[in-house]
């Protein structure tokens, strides 16, 4: 079947990502503009519009009413899921790289670039006190003196965060006193994303190493390699099969004239190695739906919801 090409950006995708329901799907790129889109035809439903700068990252709540987005213009905003009304807006010092809700959709993380002097911090807000947001101050701050955190998400039942570092390493933060719980260091280079599994007890990290690796969410056991050519730029785990959706490719400073074949510019599902939809650039995002066989990959600034993936063995 062929993939739906969605073109809702001026700049490359940076991250996409379905609601816990799998209907909606949420894009933001390098340029201001957040896109909210319909996952069964590519309709787009709606933008959410008051960033001034590249959106770095987005999330929605279990219930999708509110959708949480962090900017390099150094802001993160909490909106109105049906209507697009900013309800919220954090002030930071540097650009804000990831963020995220909670189990409960209550507590919001976000975590700052390491930049213009200033350090790297994950920063938590309780959603249910006002005057946090109001003055601006979080609940905890946790600083990060080390590498920055380049990928983070909640662990199982919102106990703890997993960041990914700049360095290759994996912290599990405490959401109560912000101590390091585990410490681990299973990739040689940046991490770039990292998403979990549907049901919270493990997670896929895609790394500029050319790995991507399967996690415990509770220990951070590792438990999987999956091996590519090029530095893999994001990695999902399929919510209905034993799949991983691996996207990647050169980075853009090494990227000319390069064929897709050539530059390693495949959106991959192994780990019997399935691939299938092939962009004209590196793939920068992925994204797995609930619906079967169906997966999203977001490069240059296009989007590719593809409803199929083609069997390839591995070579």
């Amino acid at each position: 079947m062929k993939p739906i090409l969605l073109q809702g950006h001026e700049r490359s995708i940076t991250q996409i990502k379905y609601n816990r329901e799998g209907d909606l799907l949420f894009t933001v790129a390098k340029d201001p503009i957040v896109n909210v889109w319909y996952s069964v035809n590519g309709e787009r439903l709606g933008t959410y519009m008051g960033h001034t700068g590249a959106v770095w990252c987005v999330d929605a709540d279990w219930d999708t009413k509110h959708v949480l987005t962090g900017s390099a213009d150094n802001s993160c905003r909490l909106w109105d899921c049906e209507t697009g009304k900013q309800l919220a807006l954090l002030k930071t010092n540097s650009a804000v790289r990831t963020c995220g809700f909670d189990f409960g959709g209550n507590i919001i993380m976000f975590s700052t670039d390491k930049q213009m002097g200033y350090q790297c911090f994950v920063s938590f807000f309780d959603l249910r006190d006002p005057s946090q947001i109001d003055s601006n101050e979080p609940y905890m701050k946790i600083p990060c003196n080390d590498s920055k955190i380049t990928s983070a998400v909640w662990g199982p039942l919102g106990e703890c965060i997993i960041a990914g570092h700049e360095g290759g390493e994996l912290n599990q933060y405490s959401a109560k006193s912000g101590e390091v719980l585990v410490n681990v260091k299973e990739h040689s280079r940046q991490i770039n994303d990292i998403q979990l599994s549907r049901d919270m007890t493990m997670f896929v990290t895609a790394s500029k190493d050319n790995t991507a690796k399967l996690f415990d969410s509770t220990t951070l056991e590792h438990q999987k390699t999956f091996r590519t050519e090029r530095p893999v730029n994001s990695a999902a785990l399929s919510p209905n099969y034993d799949h991983v959706v691996l996207g990647g490719g050169q980075e853009a400073m090494d990227v000319t004239t390069t064929s897709t074949r050539i530059g390693k510019f495949e959106a991959r599902a192994v780990p019997e190695a399935y691939g299938g939809s092939q962009a004209r650039g590196p793939v920068i995002a992925t994204a797995a739906g609930l619906r079967p066989s169906h997966s999203n990959s977001g490069s240059e600034p296009r989007l590719r919801p593809t409803p199929q993936l083609m069997a390839m063995p591995d070579p």
